[in-house]
């Protein structure tokens, strides 16, 4: 697992832009990408790819989303693109980050025009391509598992947008109120800088409140994904920076414990709620467990962990997601072993592992579902040797 993605919006931030940065980081994910847009509702005929792009500075990827046939500016309902999204094949922690992103969007939408959310109708985010970047951003989030994401100063920009709603000021309205909080430095470069979707995601994962990283670390890659337009004198780009913690800076790690007992909520209700919770940006596990309450009840305990800058939204999380009216919670130390995910292939199948340095060397193990797939007991005495060569 990397310890922390650094989000720098040299050009800004756009869903494209942030996809095609991981992807430039991560190209080993561009395979399970396209596995999963191929699962995602609305985008049937739609196709993806992460070209190589570079602007005579800079080197990098695109995320190019393409389909002919579809209207690009028709109006979608937010809860119909919800439900479509919890009654998809993906898997229920890319649904539940897709659907916290677009909440985000929603929210902000709601403001605007003084409406409930559900109530709120898309438009140039509610279209295949802005689908197609918010499962796309929300599947890798979920995939390189990154225990902290920050974002340097945001450009501003300026100047006025074409939408749907006619000329709207940049940054858009939505994008203002998403954007609260942030760091933000005037450039000089108009034009929209950050879009609604990238601002959405910078809400998903970041903590404009969250003290900076004090602890050392160490710089382990870096990708860059590129936008559409070019921009005077600097380069349309965001730039994204992944770090792991060292031996030094490992001991002072903290870590958010949040606590409850949930004796109402039915099984598939409770169920999906932590699904949910798992994919709130800053929870790094949720954890349940049956357990005997008042009355001789049987109840769900539930435990939330979660990095310090991220225990105000996953208490408002659980109460969202969950009908308990108290949560305990308290900051702890933690020592966590540097690890990262890979992907390695076995009996001509890909297969996922995560590695953990230890003391006494490294050690594998294999996602159970891809060993099933990949042959079983042949699969793991394969990896099993694999491990023991590395070490």
């Amino acid at each position: 697992m990397t310890s922390e993605l650094h989000l720098d919006p040299l050009g800004g931030i756009a869903g494209d832009m942030f996809v095609a940065a991981l992807l430039h980081w991560r190209p080993d994910l561009e395979a399970g990408l396209a596995r999963t847009l191929a699962l995602c509702p609305g985008l049937d005929g739609v196709q993806t790819e992460s070209p190589a792009h570079g602007d005579g500075v800079l080197t990098g990827r695109r995320f190019l989303v393409r389909c002919g046939a579809k209207d690009q500016h028709q109006h979608v309902a937010w809860r119909g693109i919800r439900e479509a999204l919890e009654a998809s094949a993906l898997d229920p922690a890319t649904v539940g980050q897709a659907v916290a992103i677009f909440s985000h969007l929603a929210a902000a939408e709601a403001r605007v025009h003084g409406v409930d959310p559900e109530r709120i109708e898309f438009h140039e985010v509610g279209a295949w391509d802005s689908v197609a970047d918010i499962v796309a951003a929300a599947w890798l989030i979920g995939e390189i598992g990154a225990a902290r994401w920050t974002v340097g100063p945001l450009p501003l920009g300026g100047g006025r947008v074409r939408t749907a709603h006619g000329l709207l000021p940049v940054p858009a309205p939505a994008t203002a109120i998403l954007l609260e909080g942030f760091a933000m430095l005037d450039d000089g470069v108009t034009g929209e800088r950050v879009t609604p979707t990238g601002a959405a995601i910078l809400r998903h994962l970041c903590d404009p409140a969250a003290p900076p990283r004090r602890a050392p670390r160490r710089l382990v890659g870096s990708g860059h994904g590129f936008g559409t337009r070019k921009l005077p004198g600097v380069s349309n780009c965001l730039r994204v920076l992944a770090f792991e913690p060292t031996e030094e800076g490992r001991p002072s790690e903290r870590v958010a414990v949040l606590e409850c007992e949930i004796d109402d909520q039915t099984g598939e209700d409770l169920a999906l709620g932590i699904e949910r919770l798992r994919g709130q940006a800053g929870v790094l596990d949720v954890i349940q467990a049956p357990a005997f309450g008042k009355k001789g009840r049987v109840v769900t305990q539930l435990r939330v962990l979660a990095e310090p800058g991220a225990r105000e939204t996953a208490l408002a999380a659980i109460f969202e997601q969950t009908t308990t009216i108290g949560v305990r919670h308290a900051l702890v130390e933690r020592m966590a072993l540097p690890r990262r995910a890979e992907t390695v292939e076995i009996d001509g199948l890909a297969v996922r592992r995560k590695v953990v340095e230890r003391s006494s060397g490294p050690t594998a193990k294999a996602e159970a579902d891809d060993v099933a797939g990949a042959g079983g007991h042949a699969a793991r005495e394969a990896l099993r040797r694999r491990a023991e060569e590395e070490r």
